[in-house]
């Protein structure tokens, strides 16, 4: 049987702390490997990585960041202590003061947002309920059937996508999206179950991903119809 695992890969400065934040507010296990660090999903929660910088790595270039969801007021208010807490910040992104949810950052910048309690949208996907993407509706598109996942939006060019057996979103923010001048820091990453790497590095080629380069360790590296890289790993 074919599957494929899908992660959020992070470049980090430091990586080890930065893994160790991301543990604690998720409350997972820190899977170490050469290098990097892994906390794997469970019951469709998206996996996370982290990877060391590449050298002379200029700008941001962030385009996804997380979504937790909140059981309740103070589940929320808990959440964002605990943020606090561990090294995170408070980030202003232009929010009004009227919207429910709390935009952070975490110890290297990264954006995310602790979602308000009772949140329609994200109901029944697990603490972390959302990795939001910019990217237009083809892109949305393009990893519905990169991944043979369904659309649960597809509306006013905004898209996302979630397992069949439910868990954490995907979604793309439609245009207009910011030039892209680098590689992105934060990028998905596809490790295939069930058929070999040559074999769906093809198929994802003839869905509208470009060839990018190979990795030192065969990792192999697309892009998507937006340009934004993601890699796909041996099995």
């Amino acid at each position: 049987m074919i599957s494929r695992l899908l992660t959020a890969t992070s470049d980090a400065h430091d990586v080890a702390r930065l893994a160790r934040f991301w543990a604690d507010m998720l409350g997972r296990q820190v899977v170490e490997g050469t290098g990097d660090a892994l906390l794997p999903g469970e019951d469709g929660q998206l996996s996370l990585r982290f990877v060391p910088d590449r050298p002379a790595q200029p700008g941001p270039y962030r385009r996804m960041h997380l979504h937790l969801t909140s059981a309740s007021h103070d589940d929320q208010r808990h959440t964002v202590a605990t943020a606090l807490r561990l090294g995170g910040s408070h980030l202003d992104v232009g929010q009004r003061p009227e919207e429910g949810h709390v935009v952070l950052a975490d110890p290297e910048g990264n954006e995310f947002c602790v979602i308000e309690a009772g949140n329609a949208y994200l109901a029944g996907c697990g603490p972390l309920g959302e990795l939001a993407c910019d990217g237009t509706r083809e892109v949305g598109l393009f990893w519905s059937e990169a991944l043979g996942w369904p659309l649960v939006w597809d509306q006013d060019q905004e898209t996302a996508i979630q397992s069949p057996r439910g868990g954490t979103k995907v979604a793309w923010g439609g245009p207009p999206l910011a030039p892209k001048e680098a590689r992105n820091r934060q990028r998905l990453e596809l490790t295939p179950v069930g058929v070999d790497q040559r074999s769906e590095v093809d198929r994802l080629l003839s869905l509208g991903a470009t060839r990018i380069e190979v990795d030192a360790d065969g990792t192999v590296v697309l892009a998507d119809p937006d340009g934004n890289e993601f890699c796909v790993r041996g099995s």
